[in-house]
């Protein structure tokens, strides 16, 4: 087992989990064995992934009975017709209660595989082996699991655990820069919504990051997944500390659903939401001009977007928000920000902030 492999848990009592972070760990059968129970596995990868990981994560399976799903990769496939692919691999190779899915891949292979998992025969196990930085620091941990519609992001899911998440570091190698970037923005998030320290030294290792050093991402890496496994375990099923964790996502979501899945990705659609979330924190008087800018600036050194495009106009981006799982009985919740470290869920800021956020685009 890699001696630099580090083990964080998800604490939820009698379905805690492990998150193992380090290099070449997804040939690592050591890892997988005590959480596939059955002798079924399903491993569902994409297009891009298979090619690259596929046959090493099979053999450290060689003991099971082995399915694959290989389904086409990016946003914009996230839906109900793509997800029956995964179903329809279950039905036909007879796949039981007992069976293990493994989602290898980043966020939406995570997400859909999950979703897979939650409802096949109600409810399946599963294993997460996230192959992007946002999936690695993100969306595998904390059990999400969904599909996108036309109308609305991630509007069909559920809460899903999963068994233990395999987080390789070597698989970044591969990763294109902008998928890199993506996933600067989600550890971008962790800083702003509770760990200022970590803000801090982002401020002075992004430069490091963005080159790939594998020091600096192995340390973003663990302390994004600790911070957000110890929200998680305080707020499983988001009724109110967890909704922190969506700073920058209504309006990214937003920007994702008006600009089409695929156009822009999740993580650079974060960063211009958090963006504006700043933005309009300073005109709530919430933040001061220095710490927006403070933001934007690190933001802009991952390599990120701090403005949203220029296409959706505020009308539409006011409709596109107004379908957003933090809606409780027609009033919009938004994550902002009264310090850098300190994000609050407010629905009573003044809504002429926000117009006047959505009209200086």
């Amino acid at each position: 087992m890699a001696s630099s492999m580090r083990t964080l848990t998800v604490d939820l009592g009698d379905r805690s989990y492990p998150i193992f972070i380090g290099p070449d760990l997804v040939a690592n059968s050591a890892l997988y064995q005590p959480h596939i129970h059955g002798r079924q596995v399903m491993i569902v990868s994409n297009e891009t992934v298979a090619p690259l990981y596929l046959d090493r994560v099979e053999s450290a399976l060689t003991d099971y009975r082995l399915a694959r799903v290989i389904l086409p990769d990016g946003e914009q496939y996230k839906s109900l017709e793509i997800l029956d692919r995964i179903y329809t691999g279950l039905l036909q190779n007879r796949f039981d209660r007992r069976c293990t899915l493994i989602a290898l891949g980043g966020g939406v292979i995570g997400d859909m595989t999950g979703y897979a998992a939650a409802s096949y025969q109600r409810g399946v196990n599963f294993i997460q082996v996230p192959t992007t930085l946002l999936s690695q620091v993100d969306s595998s941990v904390g059990g999400k699991t969904g599909v996108n519609h036309p109308l609305g992001k991630n509007m069909i899911g559920a809460f899903h655990q999963p068994q233990c998440v395999i987080a390789d570091t070597s698989t970044l190698d591969t990763l294109p820069d902008r998928e890199l970037s993506a996933g600067l923005a989600e550890v971008i998030k962790y800083g702003l919504i509770n760990d200022p320290e970590f803000f801090d030294w982002l401020e002075q290792n992004m430069t490091a990051l963005v080159a790939r050093d594998p020091a600096a991402l192995a340390f973003a890496i663990e302390r994004s997944c600790a911070d957000k496994a110890a929200v998680v375990a305080a707020d499983e099923r988001e009724s109110g500390q967890r909704a922190l964790l969506n700073l920058g996502h209504t309006f990214g979501h937003a920007i994702e659903t008006g600009m089409g899945y695929g156009s822009w990705l999740h993580g650079e659609a974060v960063a211009a939401g958090m963006c504006m979330a700043a933005a309009m924190s300073g005109r709530l008087g919430w933040l001061s001009g220095q710490q927006v800018e403070r933001i934007d600036r690190l933001v802009e050194a991952a390599g990120l977007p701090v403005h949203p495009p220029r296409e959706i106009p505020a009308e539409r981006f006011l409709e596109l928000m107004a379908v957003d799982k933090k809606v409780m009985d027609g009033q919009l919740r938004l994550v902002l920000m009264r310090d850098i470290g300190q994000s609050v869920i407010s629905d009573d800021f003044d809504p002429q902030a926000l117009k006047q956020t959505l009209y200086a685009v």
